[in-house]
């Protein structure tokens, strides 16, 4: 197992690391919409989207993977409500890639974001 901390993705406000590759897989930590100075990008479910999906692309582009390789994505919202909102974004910037998914709704999530996303993805 190896533990994965990338740069251009913003610090983990944990402990816990970017990602941990293990055999063919990297399992990506949820991420929030903090840009890499730690400053939240909250103020739509468009924008805090749009950063969630810059910091799983820094992420996978430390490990010289892109979109394509993710195998299974989990999406957490705090309002199901933004659901189809986030959903333009998200498959916008998946660009015809369409791995398994779910998408729950959250009481809460860190920093008051409004949505999370974690991700598996295949070498």
């Amino acid at each position: 197992m190896e533990t994965i901390i990338a740069k251009g993705a913003p610090a983990a406000i944990g402990p816990y690391s970017h990602a941990v590759k293990t055999g063919n897989l990297l399992f990506l930590s949820g991420q929030i919409p903090l840009d890499v100075n730690g400053e939240m990008l909250n103020s739509s479910i468009q924008e805090a989207t749009e950063q969630v999906f810059n910091n799983i692309e820094a992420i996978l582009t430390s490990q010289n993977l892109t979109i394509n390789n993710i195998v299974k994505s989990l999406v957490f919202l705090k309002n199901i409500g933004d659901f189809a909102e986030m959903n333009k974004v998200y498959e916008k910037r998946m660009g015809g890639h369409k791995p398994a998914r779910s998408a729950v709704e959250v009481s809460n999530l860190p920093k008051n974001a409004l949505v999370e996303i974690e991700c598996i993805a295949e070498f």
